[in-house]
């Protein structure tokens, strides 16, 4: 949920609000104590899984098993299941892209509304009802923070783009973060989903909308994922940098849900939807070259202000330096970006013609009203060109 604000009394800072989860479950393990956090919640349970989500020992359960990120299509037909089953519970158990899709059908299946009538953007925007299902939210990457987050984006391949459901109502009930179901990530899913959450503390810490509430959340993912991401994608089994990373994006959820995000991911949608591919493999292709972009654009316009010492911020805890500044993060990130092997947009497919409508559905995009500093369309065309 996006922090609000009010002005406040001279010397005293402005109100704020913080939303998240009922209940956190973190460590490894955690995962075994799911069918008794299900039960009391209900005994009808529609389970949205990955592919290879093991979800035995659930009882009386009903699996949607889903690949990929959800389109318009993906989220109908999900929700067409739970209004057949009318589940008490909805568990989410997989990626990123799984637990978006089961809180779209909590908050979806108990009305008679369509994804469309909802969706920002490019949808009617109408509010989402204000109680849904109780999800109960199981990741198996650590990227997303989805298990925290209050938002669930949608592809829209019709309109070349991805956006947002979003309400208060779409936050879990539960969220249960066990590092060791992350293990079995290839190197690949490792790198994109890492990416994500790194990108998600990143934008979280430097965005004007940051509070003293989400400021330590973000910049303890930066921590962890800073040291971490590299050697999980090296050494999968290193259960370390997986718990690193896992509480990492949890973290990054907390606190984007509570911020917001910026260029990067109004970017990312306006890729995400033309692609196809990964959400994380799209941040990690532009990560670097908008945090350069940001940064060259503060120093032009705003050289002594607050959020580009937040990127110096940043950059101490990405490298573990104390004196690093915001031009070491850049250099950082690209070489972070280049060791992981993240693509860029010319393999990830995107065609030269359509920089144009990428560039204006990112200025568009809701995430880009969080970028600490308002980026022009022809700089957001040199960003794609660097990002090529």
């Amino acid at each position: 949920m996006s922090t609000s604000t009010v002005p406040s009394r001279p010397g005293l800072p402005a109100a704020s609000t913080f939303a998240t989860v009922g209940r956190i479950v973190l460590g490894a393990r955690a995962a075994a104590q799911v069918p008794d956090l299900v039960a009391a919640l209900g005994s009808r349970v529609l389970v949205v899984a990955g592919p290879s989500a093991d979800v035995r020992g659930l009882a009386g359960t009903v699996v949607h098993r889903h690949r990929g990120e959800p389109d318009v299509d993906a989220v109908r037909a999900a929700v067409a299941v739970a209004r057949d089953v009318r589940p008490d519970v909805v568990v989410g158990w997989g990626g990123g892209s799984v637990l978006d899709l089961a809180k779209c059908v909590a908050v979806l299946a108990p009305g008679g509304t369509d994804v469309l009538d909802h969706l920002e953007v490019v949808g009617r925007g109408l509010p989402l009802a204000e109680v849904a299902l109780p999800v109960v939210a199981v990741p198996t990457t650590a990227g997303t923070g989805a298990e925290v987050t209050a938002n669930a984006p949608v592809r829209v391949p019709d309109r070349g783009v991805k956006a947002s459901l979003r309400g208060r109502a779409m936050l879990p009930a539960v969220a249960v973060v066990d590092p060791l179901l992350t293990l079995g990530c290839p190197p690949a899913l490792t790198a994109s989903s890492g990416a994500d959450a790194l990108t998600q503390c990143l934008e979280a810490f430097t965005t004007p909308y940051a509070t003293a509430l989400t400021d330590p959340l973000a910049r303890e993912g930066l921590v962890r994922a800073g040291r971490s991401l590299r050697r999980a994608v090296e050494h999968g089994d290193d259960v370390d940098a997986r718990t690193d990373l896992s509480v990492a994006a949890l973290l990054s959820g907390m606190a984007l849900a509570n911020a917001k995000l910026g260029a990067v991911h109004g970017l990312a949608a306006a890729l995400g939807g033309r692609l196809g591919a990964p959400h994380g493999q799209v941040c990690a292709a532009v990560l670097a070259a908008t945090t350069a972009a940001n940064v060259a654009a503060l120093r032009r316009t705003d050289a002594g202000g607050p959020a580009l010492a937040r990127y110096d911020d940043a950059a101490a805890a990405l490298t573990g330096r104390a004196g690093a500044r915001a031009d070491d993060a850049v250099a950082w990130l690209a070489d972070l970006t280049a060791a992981i092997g993240a693509p860029g947009l010319g393999a990830l497919g995107l065609d030269a013609a359509d920089v144009p409508a990428v560039v204006a559905d990112a200025l568009a995009a809701s995430s880009t009203r969080g970028n600490p500093v308002a980026l022009t369309a022809a700089e957001l065309t040199d960003v794609v060109a660097a990002s090529w």
